[in-house]
């Protein structure tokens, strides 16, 4: 009698549960969402969060306002999303800083990888290697050869430390073991002015952004960072066939929240942008920022972190990079 009184006591609470989730996830969102962007408008990952936003909000019922918060590379406005509510109305746009580059810093006030529950992969964004249009360089092999005639004379800038810029640029140090000096900006448009005015030499960029430029010939393009050339620019060798082989650094994208989002929530926002991802009108706004989506389950964003954060926390061991 006792077993049966306690199994149906738990079958009751067990539907009990399934109910609250179950609600939870047909009432939300009842208020407008926050995306919180932690780098400054203007550059890729803003783009990239503009469109999410506004083709999501419609398929939710509600506005998704973008909230610019840089700082810290891109770790400011994740310790604020992280120590926030978990109630699914704040998300963030996550890049390699948040776990792929987050063992740079001794003293974060967070933890990427407890603190934060990615949602979904948005996209994949190939970098390019730019230089200023005066340096005399017009292939890799040339620049680290005069960034090895000049050690800690050559500059390069990027968005941040930790940055999708800063890691690029550090596996290239690591793995040639060149000499030059990290210009961190708040965000990668100012940096990108910084190198057409020629207060840095080099820096690399994302394949989207940088078509303007490129097309105006104020700056060179030496190598893309992926395993295999980008479409976009089909003259442009690999760092790889450059001459760094093994060399690969590719941005990622991810919409994330703080751990501790219900369950139901999190599928729910998964499912609503994977079908904003698919949407018919993204393919050629996709191919004009130079980035690749993804989409996905929440495991498929998961793995992707946990697989890039090991890379990455081999190669800040390794180059021995550490940052307050």
């Amino acid at each position: 009698m006792m077993n049966k009184k306690l199994f149906r006591a738990l079958l009751a609470l067990t539907l009990g549960l399934g109910c609250v989730a179950s609600q939870a996830q047909d009432a939300y969102p009842s208020k407008p969402i926050k995306l919180v962007v932690p780098y400054p408008a203007g550059g890729p990952a803003d783009m990239l969060a503009r469109m999410v936003a506004e083709k999501l909000g419609p398929r939710l019922g509600q506005a998704v306002v973008i909230d610019n918060k840089p700082g810290a590379g891109g770790h400011t406005g994740a310790e604020l999303v992280a120590k926030g509510a978990a109630d699914g109305y704040t998300l963030m746009l996550g890049t390699i800083a948040h776990n792929g580059a987050a063992k740079l810093y001794k003293n974060l006030r967070y933890d990427p990888v407890h603190d934060l529950q990615p949602v979904i992969l948005i996209a994949e964004s190939p970098s390019v290697l730019l230089v200023r249009q005066d340096l005399p360089v017009k292939s890799v092999g040339e620049l680290l050869a005069l960034a090895r005639s000049q050690p800690g004379k050559l500059s390069y800038g990027s968005a941040g430390n930790g940055s999708a810029m800063h890691m690029a640029a550090e596996l290239l140090r690591y793995m040639t073991k060149i000499d030059y000096v990290h210009v961190p900006y708040r965000g990668g448009a100012p940096a990108m002015t910084d190198l057409l005015g020629g207060q840095i030499d080099l820096m690399f960029d994302s394949v989207g952004t940088a078509h303007q430029q490129l097309k105006s010939g104020k700056v060179r393009a030496l190598a893309v960072t992926s395993t295999t050339r980008n479409p976009s620019l089909p003259d442009v060798p690999t760092v790889a066939e450059a001459g760094v082989p093994g060399y690969s650094s590719v941005p990622w994208y991810t919409i994330t929240v703080a751990k501790g989002v219900p369950a139901a929530i999190v599928n729910k926002l998964n499912a609503e942008i994977n079908a904003v991802l698919k949407s018919p009108d993204f393919a050629k706004r996709w191919d004009a920022l130079g980035v690749l989506p993804l989409g996905g389950t929440v495991a498929d964003a998961v793995k992707r972190n946990q697989a890039e954060t090991e890379k990455w926390d081999a190669v800040i061991a390794a180059a021995h990079i550490q940052l307050e």
